[in-house]
């Protein structure tokens, strides 16, 4: 059961794209001497209209004022 949910189900998938593209990122990083690493836990959101659109923009703007009071921050 677990292999089937784990599998990965194809080349044009979502998740092999961002996967790709994660895998990308990181090895030019890497080679560009930087220690990069992404962040282990994180909320994906498909959206799907205006207002959920205009949520997560306020989120990103709204984002970087609470980073001081964030225990992960440094």
């Amino acid at each position: 059961m677990a292999q089937k949910r784990f599998r990965n189900p194809g080349k044009n998938t979502i998740s092999s794209i961002i996967g790709s593209y994660k895998s990308a990122v990181t090895r030019n990083a890497h080679r560009s001497g930087f220690d990069f690493t992404w962040q282990s836990r994180f909320y994906d959101r498909i959206i799907r209209g205006d207002q959920s659109f205009q949520k997560a923009v306020e989120y990103i703007r709204n984002n970087p004022v609470k980073w001081q009071d964030d225990q992960y921050s440094g």
